[in-house]
């Protein structure tokens, strides 16, 4: 480890603390030899080591690997108010299918790297971006939760209906956990269906693990669905994704949609949605957003706006663009 400069010790020992900085750190010498060599006690040398820091002798240096955004997530984190940042490194020229695959390896990095084993986590439905999260986890070892819940109903058309399955029911395998479906669709035709619905005790039940969720993982979606969505059944009409824009909409997250301040678009369609409530989703402690692109933009930082989220997962070129609003 390189000296620098630094403030000279009144006590007249800058060559013993030298000697010794440079023994531990720039030789890699244990303590106990260091002090059997110099015939001083090993408390002694740990105190000297110590006060090598503390002159300015020996300075700490973090060196940031590539592909490592340490300081942009920081301004982030800062800029929003995040819990934590973090950073995908996309190619510039990627195209959508990238971009998802990137963005889902450094999803499943970082829950792989903060998993306590006890989280309940619940988990969106239609969203492609979490997909190609589960798709790229590595099973577990250990138990990774202990159960994993649909935050948004995960019935849909039959050609579309795998993808919801595959995101709740291998992201369980993966992790060790219960899994625990939502058995109604994600949008119905009116609020007395929806009602009747959430009624049910199967659904009740479905509540029940939606208030003791201490992680939520969410695609943050734009107003335009994407192709499972649309093809799904569950995504609003033309007509009615009009309106939402006429009302200031930019994007959403479990079908709850919101504005570019992150306030709520309320309303008879917020009132069609089988979904965990605004509310209770809000006091989930940990909120993982995943989403990337120029295409989502708007609607990650409408997100943000309304702290939807305490934890993004972005890539670069987005995550620059937002620190620069």
């Amino acid at each position: 480890m390189p000296l620098t400069p630094y403030t000279r010790p009144a006590d007249g020992q800058v060559r013993l603390l030298t000697k010794v900085a440079r023994m531990y750190h720039e030789r890699g010498v244990r303590q106990a030899d260091i002090a059997t060599a110099l015939n001083i006690s090993q408390a002694k040398v740990s105190r000297l080591l110590k006060r090598a820091e503390t002159v300015g002798i020996v300075r700490t240096i973090v060196t940031v690997a590539p592909g490592v955004y340490a300081e942009l997530e920081e301004q982030l984190e800062d800029r929003y108010g995040l819990a934590e940042a973090v950073v995908v490194d996309v190619d510039p020229d990627a195209d959508e299918r990238e971009l998802l695959a990137s963005l889902g390896a450094g999803a499943a990095a970082y829950l792989e790297a903060t998993l306590s084993g006890s989280d309940r986590i619940g988990v969106s439905s239609w969203s492609q971006t979490i997909l190609a999260m589960v798709d790229r986890m590595r099973p577990f070892t250990v138990r990774g939760a202990t159960e994993v819940v649909q935050l948004l109903g995960g019935i849909g058309a039959p050609e579309a209906q795998s993808h919801s399955n595959r995101i709740l029911g291998e992201l369980a395998r993966t992790l060790g956990a219960d899994p625990v479906y939502v058995q109604a669709p994600g949008v119905v035709a009116d609020s007395a269906i929806r009602d009747s619905l959430l009624s049910d005790p199967s659904m009740q039940e479905v509540t029940r693990h939606w208030n003791e969720l201490t992680m939520a993982i969410m695609g943050i979606g734009s107003i335009e669905p994407s192709d499972v969505l649309a093809t799904s059944g569950n995504a609003f009409t033309d007509d009615e994704r009009r309106s939402l824009l006429e009302q200031g909409a930019v994007g959403d997250i479990c079908h709850r949609i919101f504005r570019a301040d992150g306030s709520l678009v309320r309303g008879a369609l917020d009132d069609r949605i089988i979904a965990i409530t605004v509310e209770n989703l809000l006091r989930i402690p940990r909120r993982v957003g995943i989403a990337g692109g120029e295409r989502k933009l708007e609607a990650i930082h409408g997100a943000l706006a309304g702290d939807w989220v305490t934890t993004l997962v972005t890539d670069l070129r987005s995550a620059e663009a937002l620190a620069e609003r």
